[in-house]
């Protein structure tokens, strides 16, 4: 193993092993860029020893998250039995990665991850965590309004109507199974949602000081104010009407994760709330555009349906087994 990434060993194997459970035989892809080379290698070599044909396939670094990949990689990763994308930017929500899943690939996008941040990250607790990401799931599934606040003003109110709940739990051995590394969160694609969030870190950009407010109306982002707010809403926009669609909101549950302005971690942190703009297609939704970009609200309260999941930042759903 390259020596600089010896601390990641029992990461690493967590994502091959545990989380992908790759096989002797299989084909496995790994998507890197320039930024994400190193862990990429460590991935790549940890699945040749677990017996797979492994490849480490590099890009250049997307623009924004949700940019397609090439497509000599878009196939690739149509073709493999597993694929693992330690990118800069995000393919989660990318025609090519609906492809891979449609077409029974597992695999994992672990976008901005850093060596500290996955091996920090992790080393949760898993069953605690997946009990909290499967609860918070059903809760949601089950919903049909969500209402978000938190101590610096964000009051939203969202409709979650016939749309379901999914737990990034971290499993994702099934054929077409697909996640986040590092994991950690219940969320669900909205219909639609109107109200004020304020958002202290923003995808593609990091951590805002002052907080943005974000003004949403009828399932659109209409204004941005604050911090790297203007910002966030003119890397939307740049994708047409459809970049400020409401796609997502999501909770995360992982007790590890701190507060770094990477998005991948910040979304996954214990008593947050996420909502994000862009593409929805690929996690319930029915938009499709080469963006998705999440905010994370702290110390944030949720109510589904006047069932309390967060109060202040503290988590407080009833959860078996957590």
């Amino acid at each position: 193993m390259i020596p600089a990434m010896t601390d990641l060993g029992p990461a690493v194997e967590t994502v091959v092993a545990r989380c992908l459970a790759v096989k002797p035989g299989e084909e496995v892809v790994v998507v890197v860029d320039a930024t994400t080379r190193s862990i990429g290698e460590a991935l790549r070599e940890a699945a040749t020893n677990a017996g797979a044909d492994a490849v480490l396939a590099v890009m250049d670094e997307r623009e924004v998250d949700g940019t397609e990949p090439p497509r000599p990689i878009a196939g690739a990763l149509r073709e493999c039995d597993v694929f693992i994308a330690p990118t800069r930017r995000s393919l989660s929500h990318t025609v090519a990665r609906r492809q891979a899943t449609d077409a029974g690939a597992r695999g994992a996008t672990m976008p901005g991850v850093r060596a500290d941040m996955l091996a920090r990250v992790m080393a949760v607790d898993f069953k605690t965590m997946a009990a909290r990401s499967k609860a918070v799931a059903a809760v949601l599934d089950s919903g049909s309004e969500a209402r978000v606040s938190c101590p610096q003003g964000s009051e939203l109110t969202l409709d979650l109507t016939g749309r379901y709940g999914v737990a990034d739990d971290g499993d994702l051995t099934a054929p077409g199974a697909f996640g986040n590394l590092p994991c950690g969160e219940g969320f669900i694609a909205p219909v639609g949602g109107d109200g004020t969030m304020v958002a202290s870190s923003l995808a593609s950009i990091g951590l805002s000081d002052p907080p943005a407010v974000l003004t949403l109306r009828e399932g659109r982002i209409v204004g941005a104010e604050g911090g790297a707010g203007p910002e966030f809403r003119r890397r939307l926009m740049a994708h047409g009407e459809l970049g400020a669609n409401l796609a997502e909101l999501g909770v995360g549950t992982n007790d590890r994760a701190r507060l770094t302005g990477e998005v991948l971690e910040d979304e996954k942190i214990l008593g947050t709330v996420h909502v994000a703009f862009g593409a929805s297609a690929g996690i319930g939704g029915t938009v499709s555009v080469p963006v998705h970009l999440d905010a994370v609200i702290l110390d944030a309260t949720l109510e589904v349906d006047g069932l309390t999941v967060l109060d202040a930042g503290r988590y407080v759903l009833d959860t078996p087994g957590a």
